[in-house]
């Protein structure tokens, strides 16, 4: 069947009018407002479907009929506009009143800093230190090739001289390099000192390494040093005991597994007892841990008996005097005491890691 014509009486259009504006004036919200707009003023609203029938008129009718929907329209998209500004406004004010600043409360004027977690744990090793009545010792970071390599026994053909390891200064033949860790600082403290000689190292070292989680070419290291009579292998194991109480907890628990650097005779590695599994993801494949890879102890750094080699290019009578050196890093020290998973974000300089670790290093 046909379309029934529309109905184009005055009376018609004036409740179509009427009912267009009523719609806007009910809408209290943009969105409100947008579907009267559709319903009222759209491509299927009754007066566009009437504007279409005006087609269908005699040409003295059509006229006519034009005038009045015309007029229509005008007033409706008029009440339209008119109710969105309306509306608008009203909007905009709730949104200025709820997001409005009460500039008379008191603010802090310079941001909350931090001190750099690496920072504060250095220091706190070295404060452990300093209660036993040891001394701080510092060095150049650019350092002699003898000091950095040579005088620890690290010889010419040895791997870790290359430039694929070690930051040589330019030009290569003047043999300076960006020291590869603390070591030279004790190189220079046996030659400058009296023994008998209790030194710690802490600084900045540098390698050839990749810069991603658990690497970067700039780091930190705390080095140990101690010479005297009669010391020996237990001297060192209650010292490191004694650090690794102090930075973990005094249920910590540590062992030396035999190693080798060219620096210390014997050598070894500490180990720190897994603070994660304590030591029960060993061999339990119910219970893995991440942490320590499940073999229940998680690697902390180097140590052992001072070489006599090392002793003895530094002048130092080896039948008389012996000592101890273990190092590690201040950077890995962090990761396990304070669950720092990424070694990056201790060096891009965002405040908000220090303050997340803010009093947790000290």
């Amino acid at each position: 069947m046909p379309d029934e014509p529309a109905d184009l009486s005055q009376q018609s259009i004036d409740r179509v009018v009427a009912d267009a504006l009523a719609a806007f004036a009910a809408a209290g919200t943009g969105a409100e407002l947008k579907a009267a707009r559709l319903a009222h003023s759209g491509e299927k609203s009754p007066l566009a479907l009437a504007n279409r029938a005006i087609g269908t008129l005699p040409g003295p009718e059509r006229k006519d009929a034009g005038q009045r929907l015309g007029a229509a329209r005008a007033g409706v998209q008029a009440a339209l506009a008119a109710r969105e500004a309306e509306i608008g406004a009203a909007e905009l004010q709730q949104r200025l009143a709820d997001e409005r600043i009460d500039v008379t409360l008191p603010v802090e004027l310079a941001p909350v800093g931090a001190p750099h977690p690496i920072t504060a744990l250095m220091e706190l090793m070295e404060d452990v230190f300093v209660t036993m009545g040891w001394e701080i010792a510092e060095g150049p970071e650019a350092e002699g090739e003898w000091l950095n390599f040579d005088a620890l026994n690290i010889g010419p053909d040895h791997p870790a001289r290359g430039t694929t390891d070690t930051l040589f200064v330019a030009p290569v033949e003047n043999h300076i390099v960006l020291r590869t860790h603390t070591s030279p600082v004790q190189i220079r403290t046996l030659l400058d000192r009296e023994l008998p000689i209790y030194v710690v190292c802490p600084g900045k070292v540098y390698r050839a390494d990749e810069f991603d989680a658990t690497h970067v070419p700039v780091f930190h290291q705390i080095e140990g040093l101690c010479v005297d009579k009669g010391i020996s292998l237990a001297n060192l194991k209650g010292t490191l005991d004694h650090l690794a109480r102090s930075m973990f907890g005094d249920d910590i628990e540590t062992r030396m597994r035999p190693h080798y650097f060219p620096f210390t005779e014997p050598s070894a590695e500490v180990d720190l007892k897994c603070f994660v599994c304590h030591g029960e993801s060993v061999g339990n494949p119910d219970r893995p841990c991440r942490t320590c890879k499940s073999q229940g102890w998680i690697e902390w750094g180097g140590c052992g008996v001072v070489n006599p080699r090392v002793l003895a290019a530094c002048g130092i009578d080896t039948d008389v005097y012996s000592g101890f050196a273990f190092g590690m890093g201040i950077e890995r020290t962090l990761m396990f005491r304070n669950n720092a998973a990424d070694m990056r974000d201790m060096v891009e300089g965002d405040v908000r890691f220090s303050r997340s670790l803010k009093g947790m290093a000290r």
